[in-house]
């Protein structure tokens, strides 16, 4: 009962260091567009936190207790696997525990991989290794950032050609939302509900889950119409100026790019003519800005931000639920492992993990967030890239996809590889300039060092353990 009061409460702090760290990567994007406050953003994670861990964590955990390094090599010393499993949660949790203080937005998965590898080449050697499933995992790290990275891009490449470039924003606003709405709802029911709700006996096909997602995605897009009505328009004079003087500085900057095309393929004296003409053209494009305001939120695009700042809040939580269900088995597939042993005297393996254990890692993740989120939410939130409503739900949804997307698979991706890769295709989209790239050199120094930091620490906890069990 000790050894197993112990594994609990590792896990458990293993949890709370998911939690402080890697859920503030997931509410990051919804505080630092300020479409959430930081309180409101720890309730909604509370919430969907532990339902996507709950419902959906148990595919994942079984790749973290038995995919990376095979069990059976330890079977004739299984207290031998126990103590390097238990070694891998440690030394991942201080790990993290460290980054969330400094601010470092670090990835969970990276750590936890590292150090059960590390145990694992260590002490069983290369034999013990599924290298294939490693190759996988490995991949994912790769694809899952690139991957969010586009479908954000992609998005918010939408959004601002549909809306934010739009003479009617507004109006395009309220005929893209619902449809929006639509998708998130639908995205969300279908996820939960096919081969989501197994530890509740509730397991439909996949044509009924679409169709039960489909209709819970309709009546959530009829609300949202009716919700953009009572939205107050802005003054038509008002609006109609505003349309002639963007208009007049929209139709400008398309002449720019024409003249630019222009200067490059003329030569001789019509290149000097035409770089005259540029020239005059910029001038007078940048007074007309400058007139008209185009860089001031003027208040039918502060009113179009206000409206998806209401999305926002469900792509948040989108996210919320996906990381739940996704990063729930680096704390709790390792503590399934360790407990069998500890409750067996034997490595036998369990294919679905304890609906109350992953209740208790669900619990774990948002006391984290709690007391020390906001660290890593200020370096996510708003040194990356500027954030509005409107580039946050297309880096929140985009990210939210990928990681859903895994876990229905059962593949442990980074939830701060699909976030930031998510922020980045979100800032390209509006240039390279609009990307803090230091900060992006400094989260790339931090997954490097993350795999083999935790990799030594887990074998140094791994000889203290065993030193200390073979005394007791």
């Amino acid at each position: 009962m000790i050894l197993i009061t112990i594994v609990l409460l590792v896990g458990f702090y293993m949890a709370w260091s998911i939690g402080a760290n890697d859920v503030a990567n997931a509410m990051g994007t919804s505080v630092g567009s300020k479409a959430l406050t930081l309180k409101k953003a720890v309730i909604i994670a509370a919430v969907l936190e532990f339902s996507g861990a709950f419902f959906l964590g148990s595919r994942v955990s079984e790749t973290m207790q038995q995919g990376l390094v095979d069990p059976q090599m330890f079977a004739h010393d299984p207290y031998t696997f126990m103590y390097g499993m238990l070694s891998a949660l440690l030394a991942t949790a201080i790990w993290l525990q460290v980054a969330s203080y400094y601010g470092w937005p670090v990835s969970t998965t990276h750590a936890i991989v590292g150090a059960v590898l590390g145990f694992g080449l260590m002490i069983g050697g290369s034999s013990t290794i599924h290298w294939p499933i490693v190759g996988a995992v490995a991949a994912s790290w790769v694809i899952s950032p690139v991957l969010s990275g586009i479908i954000s891009f992609l998005i918010f490449f939408v959004l601002q050609r549909v809306i934010l470039y739009s003479f009617h924003p507004i109006k395009m606003s309220r005929r893209l939302i619902p449809v929006l709405v639509f998708f998130v709802f639908m995205t969300f029911t279908l996820s939960l509900t096919f081969h989501g709700l197994n530890h509740i006996g509730f397991s439909p096909t996949f044509l009924q889950a679409l169709l039960m997602s489909t209709g819970i995605g309709l009546i959530a897009m009829l609300v949202s119409i009716f919700l953009l009505r009572s939205i107050k328009k802005t003054k038509r004079a008002e609006q109609k100026e505003q349309e002639a003087q963007f208009g007049q500085v929209i139709s400008m900057q398309k002449a720019l790019k024409h003249l630019q095309r222009a200067r490059l393929t003329s030569d001789g004296k019509a290149k000097e003519e035409v770089a005259k003409l540029l020239d005059q053209t910029a001038a007078l494009t940048k007074e007309m800005r400058k007139k008209s305001g185009f860089y001031t939120p003027s208040s039918r695009y502060q009113n179009v931000e206000n409206m998806f700042a209401y999305l926002q809040i469900l792509s948040a939580g989108f996210v919320a639920f996906a990381h739940g269900a996704n990063d729930v088995a680096n704390a709790i597939g390792p503590v399934d492992a360790v407990l069998e042993v500890a409750r067996t005297g034997v490595i036998n393996l369990q294919k679905t993990t304890p609906s109350w254990l992953l209740a208790l890692g669900g619990v774990g993740i948002v006391v984290g967030l709690a007391t020390w989120g906001w660290r890593v939410i200020e370096t996510v939130g708003k040194k990356i890239t500027h954030l509005t409503p409107t580039r946050g739900f297309s880096a929140e949804f985009g990210a939210a996809l990928t990681i859903l997307l895994a876990s229905k698979i059962g593949l442990p991706v980074s939830t701060t590889h699909c976030i930031i890769g998510s922020v980045l295709g979100v800032g390209l989209a509006r240039g390279i300039s609009a990307i803090n790239l230091g900060i992006l050199r400094d989260i790339g120094l931090s997954w490097l060092i993350t795999i083999p930091a935790s990799a030594i620490v887990c074998v140094i906890f791994y000889y203290i353990i065993s030193s200390v069990a073979s005394v007791l």
